[in-house]
């Protein structure tokens, strides 16, 4: 009897039955890169964690990935078509795949460059020529499908890049134009629920993130003049703060204790400002400090990390502004994500991946690989791009039609 007791309790408190996590969107469940993975490796062995898969025809395109109920869901260019490509997460073989809309063409490498959003049954993918459609994730099959120029817009110089947004009953995107910058389609239907006219800016490629303030629910974005704030309800302008980007605007915002933070690169720099009572914009800092070209930025614990063009990998306090350290020695140019403690940093010309702490006292390493072997098909001036992914005990990385899967649980 006591034995018997033993084993209910053990199957009981035993972690390896947990449900799987989700990885809905770009950026994760909350847009900020975050992962809440536990017991993950806090070291890597030499070579870098075992490789469990390898998935080698995702098409062209930087597209970073969705992971819901066991898929794995990104975007490629194949034979002429932008496609929502279905994989399963745990063996690395297609399911299916739904065409988007024909092929970006970009001297940075052709295809799409956003990351489709789940939501429940459907999954909603946006291509570089501003095809967005909805699709089930059963099986593909397209409910409607929408193009951007039917909402004034005009397609960027790298393409449409920013991964659309499930917020309620809607899909909010960003078609940019005289007919207004952001737009509320019913994600059930694909009908027009508003356009944000208060504001016409051209698109650029951050993807929207939502706030509660106020008593209103808002979402912000960032474009070449402003980041801006409309209320999700009806579209209309609640605040907005001159932004100086230059050439390409990439950065997602960021969003805490009413405090907005942007950056850009091109030597443009970064941005802090609190929004008050009746939604009166107030700049904090404005440095350039962090100068994240597009690898993201992630704020953890009152601290910012990214890598900053100059002074290199970076961490900077987010409420004062200030350098907390920075290091260019360790590692290239790239992006980041966050799980269990950990930094997984990629750099974007070599695919070296490296394991550091999450940690302001400076870059403390505990392991790197280089992705092995790299994709023959990316553009002389393309680079690994796509964004890391840690969920379900795996971390998922991508050189164009490469798909790596590498097991990092302890």
């Amino acid at each position: 009897m006591h034995r018997l007791t033993g084993i209910l309790i053990f199957f009981t408190v035993c972690p390896c039955f947990a449900e799987d996590r989700n990885w809905p969107q770009f950026r994760g469940p909350d847009r900020n890169s975050i992962s809440t993975e536990t017991g993950l490796l806090k070291s890597w062995p030499e070579g870098g964690p075992k490789r469990t898969w390898m998935f080698t025809n995702a098409g062209r395109g930087y597209s970073s990935f969705a992971i819901s109920d066991g898929k794995l869901l990104t975007m490629g260019s194949r034979d002429g078509k932008e496609q929502l490509i279905a994989i399963d997460a745990n063996k690395g073989t297609e399911l299916w795949q739904a065409d988007v809309g024909e092929e970006l063409e970009n001297g940075w490498g052709n295809g799409p460059r956003s990351t489709p959003t789940v939501d429940g049954d459907h999954v909603y993918a946006l291509g570089g020529r501003g095809d967005l459609i909805c699709a089930k994730t059963s099986d593909g099959s397209v409910v409607w499908k929408k193009s951007m120029s039917d909402f004034g817009g005009k397609t960027p110089n790298w393409g449409y890049c920013e991964s659309v947004l499930i917020d309620g009953n809607k899909v909010v995107c960003t078609p940019g134009g005289d007919q207004g910058t952001m737009l509320a389609l019913n994600k059930e239907t694909g009908e027009t629920l508003w356009q944000s006219k208060e504001i016409t800016d051209g698109a650029q490629y951050a993807s929207i993130i939502t706030a509660d303030l106020n008593g209103q629910h808002q979402l912000i974005q960032l474009t070449q003049q402003h980041v801006f704030a409309v209320n999700a309800e009806n579209g209309d302008l609640l605040w907005q703060a001159d932004w100086d980007g230059r050439v390409a605007v990439i950065p997602t915002p960021i969003y805490h204790d009413r405090k907005v933070y942007v950056s850009s690169g091109y030597g443009v720099g970064c941005m802090l400002v609190e929004i008050g009572p009746d939604n009166v914009v107030e700049q904090k800092y404005k440095n350039k400090v962090m100068k994240n070209h597009h690898g993201g930025v992630v704020l953890l614990d009152g601290k910012l990390y990214g890598y900053s063009d100059g002074p290199g990998w970076t961490c900077q306090d987010f409420g004062a502004g200030e350098e907390v350290w920075s290091d260019k020695r360790k590692l290239g140019k790239g992006s980041l994500a966050y799980a269990d403690g950990m930094f997984y940093c990629l750099a974007k010309d070599s695919g070296e991946v490296a394991l550091i702490d999450a940690s302001p006292e400076g870059w403390n390493e505990h392991g790197r690989f280089t992705l092995e072997p790299q994709t023959e098909i990316r553009s002389d001036r393309g680079r690994i791009w796509t964004h890391p992914v840690v969920v379900n005990g795996k971390l998922y990385l991508r050189d164009q039609d490469m798909i790596y899967c590498y097991d990092i649980k302890r």
